[in-house]
Order: C-alpha cells, then sequence, then structure tokens
C-alpha cells in the first residue's frame, strides 16, 4: 500500500475517480431538489386567473366607517404550474388594505390592493389593482320606524287601519354623510293578493334618502314586528217583509213579522251609504193558515257579505167567509132566534159558561228583564266584548201561555261567525216558547273582537 500511494499515477487516477463519483453525487442531488419544488431542468410555466378573491380591510372598525370598498378582487398567479396550481386549489393567500394607522385622514383616498401569505416564487397581479375609497366617521343615531304596505293588494271592499311597529325606532349606525342623507325609515309589510283578515307579522327596516334610495348602513333591530288591522265598513239596516203571490181563497194574511228584524251588510262605504232596508219576498200562495217560514234573505249587488243569509217569518192569518155563505148564516140565525122565542127556553147556566169560554181571549202582555245575551260562532283563537250584556223583553199572548213562562225559557244570541276582527253592531237571535210574540227593549248588541294572546 505505501508503494501505491508513493505512486504519482496511482494517486492521480484515484483523484479523478473520487472528483468523478463527488459531480454525479452533487448532480443527483440538484435534480432531486428541483423536483421536489416543482421545478425540472426545463420548468413548466403556468399562469391562471381566480375570481372572487375577498378583500380584508385592516380599520379602526369602532370609530371609521369606508365605503366604496369591493367585497372581492380577481388575483392572477404566474409561476411553475404546480405551485399555480396548489395556490389555486387551496387559496391560502390573502388580499387586503391596511387603513390602520390611527392618524389616518377622513375623506377620499385611493388605495392599493397587497397580497400576503403567496409562496414568493409566484408573481401575482390584482384586478383592480387599486381603488377610491372613502373614510367617515361612524355615527349611530335613532330614528323612528314608519310601517308601509300596499293598499291595492285589500280585497275588494276591505280597508285597513293605520299599521303599528314594535319597536317603534330603531338605531342607525354608519357614515356620518350617510346618516346625514336618512330621510325615511320604513317597514314595508308583505301581502298576498286579496287579503281579508289582519296581518301579525316582520318586516325588515331600510333606511332611504329623501329619492327613495336604499343606503348602506347598519340598522339595530334590522326587523320589527308590525300589525296591519283589516276590516270592511258594516251598516245594520231593517228587514221588510213582502208578501208575493196571491193568497188562497178563504185566507187572509193578517201580518208578516220577521226575526231578525235587522241585518248587518258589509262592503264599501260609498256602496253602503244607498242602503238603507233589505226586503225578502214571502211567497202567500201555499199559506193556509198561522205558519213560520224560512227564507233566504237576498244579498245586495254592491255588498261583500251579510250577518245572516237566511230570516224566519211569521205569518197570522185570518179565515175569511164569502156572501154567500154569510148570508145563508144569517137566515139559519134567524130562524134559531125564532125558534128559541117559541119554545121560549132559558139557555142552561152550563152553556153559558161554555159560550164564555169560546169568545176571545183577551191578548195580555209579561216583561222579563236582566236576560244574558249569548254570543254563538266565535272562532277559539278569538276574545269578544259584548255591549250591553243582557236585555229586556215584553211577550205578547194569551194568559194561559204567559205565565208559566220564565227567563229561563228565553235564549237571546248573537252571531258572530261571519265577524272579523274589530267592532260590529250585531242584531239579536230569540228564541221564545210557541204562541207567544215577543219584543226585545233593544233588537241590536255591540261586539268587540279581538285576537287571543299567545301563552
Amino acid at each position: 500500500m505505501d508503494n501505491l500511494m508513493a505512486n504519482k499515477w496511482f494517486v492521480r487516477i484515484a483523484s479523478f475517480v473520487i472528483a468523478v463519483l463527488l459531480f454525479i453525487s452533487a448532480n443527483f442531488e440538484l435534480q432531486s431538489d428541483k423536483k421536489s419544488i416543482g421545478f425540472s431542468t426545463s420548468p413548466d410555466i403556468a399562469t391562471e386567473t381566480i375570481e372572487n378573491v375577498p378583500v380584508e380591510v385592516y380599520y379602526d372598525m369602532e370609530n371609521l366607517v369606508v365605503s366604496g370598498m369591493p367585497d372581492n378582487v380577481d388575483v392572477t398567479l404566474k409561476g411553475a404550474k404546480a405551485l399555480v396550481t396548489a395556490a389555486k386549489n387551496q387559496r391560502d393567500f390573502k388580499v387586503y388594505v391596511d387603513l390602520s394607522d390611527p392618524n389616518i385622514a377622513i375623506g377620499s383616498r385611493t388605495v392599493t390592493f397587497k397580497i400576503s401569505d403567496l409562496n414568493e416564487k409566484l408573481v401575482a397581479t390584482i384586478e383592480p389593482e387599486y381603488v377610491e375609497v372613502n373614510i367617515q366617521e361612524r355615527v349611530t343615531k335613532e330614528f323612528p320606524v314608519e310601517a308601509e304596505y300596499d293598499p291595492s293588494v285589500l280585497a275588494d271592499g276591505y280597508s285597513a287601519e293605520p299599521p303599528t311597529v314594535s319597536p317603534q325606532t330603531v338605531k342607525v349606525t354608519g357614515a356620518k354623510e350617510t346618516i346625514e342623507q336618512i330621510s325615511y325609515v320604513k317597514a314595508m309589510i308583505g301581502l298576498n293578493k286579496g287579503v281579508k283578515e289582519t296581518v301579525n307579522g316582520k318586516a325588515t327596516v331600510r333606511a332611504l334618502d329623501r329619492n327613495l334610495n336604499n343606503l348602506d348602513v347598519v340598522i339595530e333591530p334590522a326587523s320589527v314586528n308590525v300589525t296591519l288591522p283589516i276590516s270592511i265598513p258594516s251598516k245594520t239596516v231593517k228587514i221588510n217583509a213582502v208578501q208575493k203571490g196571491k193568497a188562497k181563497d178563504g185566507i187572509q194574511i193578517k201580518s208578516l213579522s220577521v226575526n231578525p228584524k235587522e241585518v248587518t251588510v258589509y262592503g264599501k262605504e260609498e256602496d253602503l251609504k244607498n242602503i238603507n232596508n233589505i226586503n225578502v219576498d214571502v211567497d202567500i200562495s201555499k199559506v193556509t193558515g198561522n205558519t213560520e217560514l224560512e227564507v233566504k234573505l237576498p244579498q245586495p249587488d254592491d255588498v261583500k257579505k251579510m250577518s245572516v243569509s237566511t230570516v224566519k217569518v211569521k205569518v197570522q192569518t185570518d179565515h175569511v167567509v164569502d156572501e154567500e155563505e154569510t148570508e145563508k148564516e144569517d137566515q139559519e140565525q134567524e130562524e134559531q132566534i125564532e125558534q128559541d122565542e117559541e119554545e121560549q127556553t132559558q139557555e142552561p147556566q152550563e152553556q153559558q159558561e161554555e159560550e164564555e169560554e169560546e169568545q176571545e181571549v183577551s191578548v195580555e202582555s209579561k216583561k222579563l228583564t236582566n236576560l244574558i245575551i249569548g254570543v254563538t260562532g266565535l272562532d277559539e283563537n278569538q276574545e269578544v266584548e259584548i255591549e250591553p250584556k243582557t236585555t229586556d223583553i215584553t211577550l205578547m199572548g194569551a194568559s194561559q201561555y204567559l205565565k208559566n213562562i220564565t227567563v229561563n225559557d228565553i235564549v237571546v244570541t248573537a252571531d258572530v261567525s261571519q265577524l272579523t276582527e274589530g267592532k260590529h253592531d250585531v242584531p239579536l237571535s230569540v228564541k221564545v216558547p210557541d204562541n207567544v210574540e215577543w219584543e226585545l227593549s233593544s233588537s241590536t248588541a255591540t261586539v268587540s273582537i279581538t285576537q287571543k294572546e299567545e301563552t
């Protein structure tokens, strides 16, 4: 070995071999490093545009408002294809504008977008490169809220009372110049076409300038509770029974009485002015004696609905005898008188009492007071107040029918099944024993219908 080391040619050859091995090793490691970072001896360069990259703005959010800043920008990346693809897929870089300088001036200024957390071997281009923004003092002010709705969507004949909102005021925060432009703060009530019932719900609040343009502000709360009472005008009118047709021979119509005597009609206010009563036709051609008929109540063209659709008509009649029968009866009566005089008999006492009983019974009257007025047809989600709560009734008829009648035999009710929320005058319905006429001290009552509160 010592002899080999002493040979200069051996040393030269060994040194050359070692140099070659070192070159190969170094070149292999360099190629490996290049491949690991996406480069090859001929790198593949790519360009990609990433759209809608969010913009972050750093500023004093408690005291300032920045307007005019876009929410997103487009970023074009150029570099090795592997790096571009990774950046596009991961989107782990940020686009930002730094306005955090505490001494920043109020007003308009041009700012440039910057990018961070991007691989330094990539080149980025931002579109737009810069933007004009306005920096203003942040102001909060309280405004009253006005509710609005489109009256054209109300059902025909229906009207709405002024809407109410809760809370009645909101806090509006924004740039001082923007706050000074606010002329209206409104909550629009969304309604479906043909609405007939009171609306309860929520409405979004908007701040508007005097030209009704939306302003870029923050509103707290962003929505409010709204109530829009919707009703239809009403009027209580008298019901008149009108005879139609010809009565049968021997029948004379003595009277027609209607129950109820009044009806509440609903419609446009200008149409109701011309309605003072409603006539109901009663066909008397089939009447053979005292009877009670149920008759459909005609609805006028301008009326949208009525409190009742049918009424009961009580018909009182008299029997009429023709002239020939009258003459025959008179002749028979004269003959009987002559016969009685000839026989000179005296009528027995029992017969006299019987004749007295056959005489027409006199009509008497009886008054009952403080009858409680009941309510029918009330929806389970509604509550009602009625005024007055009681009424008086006068009964008319023969004494044998009247003497045993008490307040427990009479039912007085107000039907609210066709009524909406609000105050209404409702005709009263009465049920009494047969063979008795009646008259109420007041034929109507005032009811106030409200929605039950949710518990």
